[in-house]
Parts: C-alpha cells; sequence; structure tokens
C-alpha cells in the first residue's frame, strides 16, 4: 500500500484532532472538499484509519496508578499463550498487552485507582491464572511522554 504526502498529512491532522472539520482538513491539505473526504473514506477503507476514539484524561477518573508487568508463563506451549491472551482480553484495567521476547513472555500496562485496587486485581484476577508462573510489577512514577500520535 503506498500512501502519498497528502495521505500523511491528513492522517496527521486526524491523529490531532479525530474531529477535525473536514473543510479545515482540506484547507490545511490545499484540496478542496470532495477529494479530501474520498482519501479519508479510502484510508478508512483500506484499514489505516482503524476507528476514531476518545482520549480521556485518567487521573480525572480516579485511574492515577500505572503499572507494567512483566508476566512469565509456567510453559510455552501455544495453547498457554492462546488460553492467556483470550482471558486477558477480558480485564478492563488491562490496557495494553503485547507478547515479547527476552526474559518474559508478556509486557501489560494496567491502570488502577490506587496500589489497594491493584493489588486486588494482582491477586483475585492476574496471579490465580493457573498458566501464570511470575509476574513482576513496575510501578510508573512519572509518566514523561504519553501520545497516540505514530511518527508520519
Amino acid at each position: 500500500m503506498s500512501l502519498d504526502k497528502i495521505d500523511l498529512s491528513i492522517l496527521r491532522i486526524l491523529q490531532k484532532n479525530a474531529l477535525a472539520k473536514l473543510k479545515d482538513i482540506s484547507n490545511a491539505i490545499n484540496l478542496s472538499v470532495s477529494p479530501t473526504h474520498d482519501r479519508i473514506k479510502r484510508l478508512e477503507a483500506l484499514g489505516v484509519i482503524q476507528n476514531y476514539v476518545t482520549l480521556i484524561d485518567r487521573k480525572k477518573i480516579e485511574l492515577g496508578l500505572v503499572v507494567f508487568c512483566h508476566v512469565t508463563l509456567d510453559k510455552q506451549t501455544k495453547n498457554n499463550f492462546a488460553e492467556f491472551e483470550q482471558i486477558i482480553l477480558q480485564f478492563d484495567e488491562v490496557i495494553s498487552c503485547s507478547l515479547v521476547s527476552g526474559s518474559f513472555d508478556y509486557y501489560l500496562k494496567v491502570v488502577s485507582k490506587d496500589v489497594e485496587t491493584y493489588n486486588k486485581f494482582y491477586q483475585e484476577k492476574l496471579a490465580v491464572l493457573p498458566m501464570v508462573a511470575h509476574i513482576n510489577s513496575l510501578f510508573v512514577m512519572d509518566e514523561i511522554k504519553t501520545t497516540t500520535s505514530l511518527p508520519l
């Protein structure tokens, strides 16, 4: 799939503001409204634009704690990976889960109200999973950079 500089400009604008008006986007890229609309629809159809979302300040909704978890499974089998992944998809506290290489299997980003709430999640949901052998929790002290924008 090839994206030209106009497509990339549209994507930059939408990454900053998914509610940008079509007229404003077309003015910014020096293209009329109709071809701008067609390009956005093409980017959606191709799956380049997957979704439009609202970013919420987690601290304002009492999710002040971020914890990164290194999770190691007891056995690295296809069934263990599949089962763990299906279970993790059900945990709202987990906002990101990646299968990684190295000394552990999964890298999770977990949000929670506080340490007590995280501990309850840890003890009642994560640590009780039968395929989990080890969990290492890293508590975030301060977020220096957090973005959803990809470098285009």
